[in-house]
């Protein structure tokens, strides 16, 4: 199933705020975890993460360091920030709301 692009861009912000909640990571990484989470139905591309993750970065959501990996390679790590855990409190907050009222309207939360 092809998700449409306005759903995809967004949940964007949320997913990335949700996988940097479990640790620093770089945008490789990031992509092929959003991959796995959703059994290989999500598929971004770098030109579509890349401008979140520097929104983010703007907005002093997440911050961003310089790093050699293990493999000698020179990677852009990303972590959340203090103000970027609030924020992923609020989307939390927001999403579960409209999950919520999408499973009411659908008669979902009655089965």
């Amino acid at each position: 199933m092809k998700l449409f692009k306005e759903l995809v861009a967004a949940s964007a912000v949320p997913v990335v705020l949700s996988i940097l909640s479990n640790g620093e990571s770089y945008g490789y990484t990031i992509l092929q975890r959003v991959r796995d989470l959703s059994g290989g139905e999500i598929e971004w591309s770098d030109g579509m993460l890349y401008p979140v993750l520097h929104r983010l970065e703007s907005q002093h959501l997440v911050r961003a360091r310089w790093a050699v990996s293990d493999t000698g390679r020179k990677r852009k790590y990303y972590a959340l920030t203090a103000a970027g855990k609030r924020a992923l409190a609020e989307q939390r907050e927001q999403w579960q709301l409209v999950h919520q009222t999408l499973t009411n309207l659908w008669g979902l939360g009655h089965a």
